[in-house]
C-alpha cells in the first residue's frame, strides 16, 4: 500500500513563507508518474496547486506562479512545495498525491490514485 505523509504546514502572516514536504513510501509501480499538491478550503472546491512528473516537468495554478515552487528528491522519496509571498487566499488544507502520468498533464490535477492526510496552511492578513 502506498502511503504519503505531508508535513510543514502552519500559521504565517501575509507575505511569509512555508515549505511543505511529502514523504512517499515505496510500493507504487509507475514508470511514468505525476506527483503534485492540491488544496481545499472549507466551503470551496478542491484546487490543483502544482504538479511534477517523472520527467521533471512542472505545472502550476496561475495564482501561485512565481510564488510557489514544486520539487522532488528522488533519493529521499520526498516531494516539496516551497511557498513564498503567502496570501490569505492560500489558506487551505494542502494534500500531496501520486498517480500514473498517462496522457493528462500533471498540472492542475485534483484527483490522484493515492494521497496523504493533509497539512493545514493558515495565512493571516
Amino acid at each position: 500500500q502506498v502511503q504519503l505523509v505531508e508535513s510543514g504546514g502552519g500559521s504565517v502572516q501575509s507575505g511569509g513563507s512555508l515549505r511543505l514536504s511529502c514523504t512517499v513510501s515505496s510500493g507504487y509501480e509507475y514508470s511514468s508518474y505525476c506527483m503534485g499538491w492540491f488544496r481545499q478550503a472549507p466551503g470551496k472546491e478542491r484546487e490543483g496547486v502544482a504538479g511534477i512528473d517523472s520527467d521533471g516537468r512542472t505545472g502550476y495554478k496561475d495564482s501561485v506562479k512565481g510564488r510557489f515552487t514544486i520539487s522532488q528528491d528522488n533519493a529521499k522519496n520526498t516531494l516539496y512545495l516551497q511557498m513564498n509571498s503567502l496570501q490569505p487566499e492560500d489558506t487551505a488544507m494542502y494534500y500531496c498525491g501520486i498517480d500514473r502520468l498517462g496522457r493528462r498533464s500533471c498540472a492542475g490535477r485534483t484527483e490522484y490514485a493515492y494521497w496523504g492526510q493533509g497539512t493545514q496552511v493558515t495565512v493571516s492578513s
